[in-house]
């Protein structure tokens, strides 16, 4: 997940860094990231010390991890690893020599090579996840925590004042009524970026390369990152944007709410689901201690803790969500996905593709 939204879009103020395939959470003082809880080597009661390896965009309240240290016994200390996909690759290139105990946020883009590496041991969690978020291969390794669809999102309230019916489909994009309309981060510089991209994979398949072709000619415009594309050229995100069609994530419309609703709107048939993995790493040198980590991140209160402190969806069904999400943030109830293993092998061909065309 590369680089991932990291605030809540407000209507008053937001501040938001991307990180991966799902939106992270931003910086209240309850909340924990890359931080350690204790030095490295150091004990916390009984179980000594377990180290968590996760990406940068780690966050969750403080209380939160105090509990965890005080039920368990064991100190919490967190080691951020760059965006999801470094997290990925390190976690990889460090199979026989593990950073951590434990691994929080490869996602369904990257786990394939983390897994052949073998850097997972097999895990059992005391509570299993819905089966519906598993990864085809690897679930007995790796545990489903969140995830986020990225969607193409509308300003609603601009489509009402042009009066022009807002798209709904990827097809749709590329229709003239539409045209200089359309902004996406590009694929080889953001997650949002990749997972939109995957999503046409999923659509066009072999005749991606066309869509994007008709996209561009279209007007589209492809910017480095969602920060970019959402508060540079996003009529919904930037007095100074002009275009009201953006790639996002099916929970932005939670933030954009003004008068008891939405002026945004996420196209429910253009997402790709985004789940996010935690598991103990093979060869850990505390194995118990990150067993009961993952038990703790599928936990009611961290799951009910995901959608304000990382702006991602929990898995767990007892867990609770803002009132803000269940009235806006709606999830598509069939998201586009490719396997994990398809995208690892043809990741590169197709970014080297992608690149070409964009660049004609």
């Amino acid at each position: 997940m590369h680089q991932r939204v990291r605030a809540a879009l407000t209507t008053a103020a937001a501040a938001v860094t991307l990180a991966g395939c799902s939106l992270a959470g931003g910086g209240s003082d309850e909340s924990a990231s890359e931080t350690t809880a204790s030095p490295s080597g150091s004990t916390g009661g009984a179980g000594g010390t377990v180290v968590l390896a996760t990406h940068e965009s780690f966050h969750l309240p403080k209380r939160l991890v105090r509990a965890f240290e005080d039920e368990s016994g064991y100190t919490l200390e967190v080691r951020a690893a760059g965006d999801a996909g470094t997290l990925a690759t390190k976690l990889s290139l460090t199979a026989d020599n593990p950073i951590a105990d434990a691994a929080f946020g490869v996602d369904n883009t990257f786990a394939s090579r983390p897994l052949g590496e073998g850097a997972f041991a097999e895990v059992s969690p005391t509570t299993q996840p819905p089966v519906e978020y598993a990864l085809p291969d690897g679930s007995d390794r790796l545990v489903p925590v969140d995830s986020a669809s990225v969607c193409v999102n509308v300003d609603t309230a601009w489509f009402d004042r042009e009066g022009l019916e807002p798209p709904r489909t990827l097809e749709d994009l590329a229709d003239p009524a539409y045209q200089d309309l359309f902004v996406t981060p590009g694929a080889s510089t953001s997650s949002p970026g990749m997972a939109f991209f995957l999503a046409t994979v999923a659509a066009f398949g072999d005749d991606w390369q066309s869509y994007w072709t008709d996209l561009l000619d279209n007007g589209t415009k492809v910017v480095d990152g969602w920060e970019d594309a959402y508060y540079g050229d996003f009529t919904a995100g930037s007095d100074n944007g002009t275009r009201p069609i953006v790639v996002s994530y099916d929970s932005s419309p939670a933030f954009t709410v003004s008068g008891g609703r939405s002026t945004t709107a996420a196209l429910l048939d253009t997402c790709f689901r985004q789940v996010e993995y935690a598991g103990v790493l093979e060869g850990a040198d505390n194995p118990e201690g990150a067993a009961a980590l993952v038990d703790w991140l599928l936990s009611d209160e961290v799951q009910s803790a995901l959608p304000e402190s990382m702006y991602v969806f929990p898995v767990m069904p007892g867990a609770t969500i803002p009132e803000d999400w269940a009235a806006f943030a709606e999830q598509p109830e069939d998201p586009y996905e490719v396997d994990p293993a398809e995208i690892a092998a043809n990741r590169e061909q197709w970014l080297t593709e992608w690149t070409d065309v964009i660049s004609r």
